[in-house]
């Protein structure tokens, strides 16, 4: 178990780690950051160059309490190692940090990564000391500022990787080094980065089994369409395949999902036994997700008891499926809140456990969708392309806001179609109008199209309740 009273790091310690040079006396560090408007007093400040060159508020950070600063050029207000770049010192000091978790997985995909993450975290949490990504804490800083946060004597720990374009997730799953991997699923995400498209996002996502430990466990969803091609990612990579997915011969098959109120029952065999378990959660989509999550907790050497109570427990995360109950004159809506982001495959998913949710009297199936980003010259087809799968799901109405969307509320029959406008914004403004009492209401959208203006909108339409995910309990449990 990490000790509390053992520091994180000391100055000198990072030194060694980063081969840089210590300035000024040694110092006791408890955390780290590179957001100077965070630091909490005992951090590590990592002046990092972006937007803004994180030197410029070294002087702030001391003055909040940092006890050190990492940078590649000296500063007044407090010790500080001396590095020849700051971000490549990051990353040695991941590097030097990741062995302090005996066992290590590594999630990656296209679609639930976060929450995947999130859930093997509860299981790790009730197996022992556990460390985890926070919010999406995936890509060239947050990879290896997660890892130089590993507390000394942790048991597991668990990593998301992401990526924006070609050979990123190599490179960051070797610095994880991870005993399992997985990829939850493949699908046009980032797909204008990639000229072979899904194709070349499924290699890039398989390329996180390239940093596995020798012999680790490779966890593919065989349902997805691109199993093929992240199965022989694994298979090169020398890794023990596990598989999920609904056919005969997968390591973990679904046989059944049935959601209800309070989230869902799942059938499924593991290894060839007939297994039965509770979810907090109700998509559809939780029933591939939680073998996925028993798979690699498994592989991280946590019991199945344990996994299922994990799993029992685990509640949808902040704009990722959160349930509320809105109550507004007449009545209540129900609001399921999508809204952190959005592609083709999340939508399609989403629509599906919206057709399934029950009504209350006079209720309506009502979708609110802004659009969906990075689809590059694919954009038009794949808003245009939602529209057979919201008639399949059988919803009742459809609110869209910005310009891709405007080509799906084009595209969508005049008995579906429900307000468009410009952007979320204007959408957010008219909440009042999108609904009724007795409505069941799904906000989805990228992140950077504003789809939570609209959520938060109808959320403070009226005085909210806990429904089965509470939505009241303060910090997103990404942050556990």
């Amino acid at each position: 178990m990490p000790d509390a009273h053992t520091p994180l790091w000391t100055a000198e310690a990072i030194a060694s780690a980063t081969g840089g040079r210590l300035h000024g006396p040694d110092a006791e560090v408890s955390g780290l950051t590179y957001n100077s408007r965070e630091i909490q007093p005992g951090d590590l400040f990592l002046a990092l160059h972006g937007a803004r060159d994180g030197h410029e508020f070294a002087a702030a950070a001391f003055a909040a309490g940092a006890t050190a600063a990492l940078v590649d050029r000296p500063v007044e207000g407090g010790s500080y190692v001396l590095v020849p770049d700051t971000l490549k010192g990051l990353e040695a000091l991941g590097v030097a940090a990741r062995d302090r978790a005996r066992l290590r997985g590594a999630v990656t995909g296209s679609v639930g990564k976060t929450s995947v993450t999130q859930a093997i975290k509860a299981g790790l949490d009730l197996a022992g000391s556990s460390h985890a990504s926070i919010k999406s804490y995936n890509n060239h800083i947050g990879v290896p500022l997660t890892l130089a946060r590993t507390p000394q004597g942790t048991d597991r720990a668990v990593f998301e990787i992401g990526m924006n374009h070609p050979g990123e997730i190599g490179p960051l799953s070797a610095l994880v080094r991870p005993h399992a991997a997985c990829v939850t699923t493949v699908g046009p995400v980032h797909i204008e980065a990639f000229v072979d498209g899904e194709a070349g996002v499924a290699r890039e996502k398989a390329a996180i089994f390239e940093g596995l430990i020798p012999g680790g466990i490779a966890v593919v969803n065989a349902a997805d369409a691109h199993a093929d091609i992240v199965r022989q990612g694994a298979e090169k990579a020398g890794a023990v395949v596990r598989t999920f997915g609904h056919a005969a011969g997968c390591d973990a098959r679904l046989l059944d999902f049935v959601a209800d109120s309070e989230g869902a029952t799942v059938v499924a065999e593991l290894d060839g036994r007939r297994i039965e378990y509770r979810l907090a959660q109700s998509g559809v989509h939780w029933g591939l997700n939680s073998l996925c999550v028993i798979l690699m907790l498994q592989a991280l050497d946590v019991s199945l008891d344990t996994a299922l109570q994990a799993l029992a427990g685990f509640q949808p995360l902040a704009g990722r499926g959160q349930v509320r109950t809105v109550l507004v004159p007449g009545g209540a809506f129900t609001l399921i809140d999508e809204s952190y982001n959005a592609n083709p495959l999340s939508m399609k998913a989403g629509f599906v456990s919206l057709g399934a949710k029950p009504v209350g009297q006079g209720g309506r199936r009502v979708v609110v969708l802004t659009d969906m980003l990075e689809l590059g010259e694919h954009s038009r087809a794949l808003h245009e392309g939602l529209a057979p799968a919201i008639v399949g799901a059988g919803l009742d109405l459809v609110h869209t806001a910005g310009p891709q969307m405007r080509l799906l509320h084009e595209a969508l029959s005049p008995a579906l179609r429900g307000e468009w406008r410009e952007t979320a914004a204007e959408l957010a403004a008219e909440a009042a109008t999108l609904i009724q009492p007795g409505d069941v209401v799904m906000v989805k959208g990228s992140n950077g199209s504003k789809a939570s203006l609209v959520a938060a909108a109808l959320a403070n339409l009226g005085v909210t309740e806990q429904g089965n995910n509470p939505s009241s309990s303060g910090a997103p449990r990404a942050t556990r």
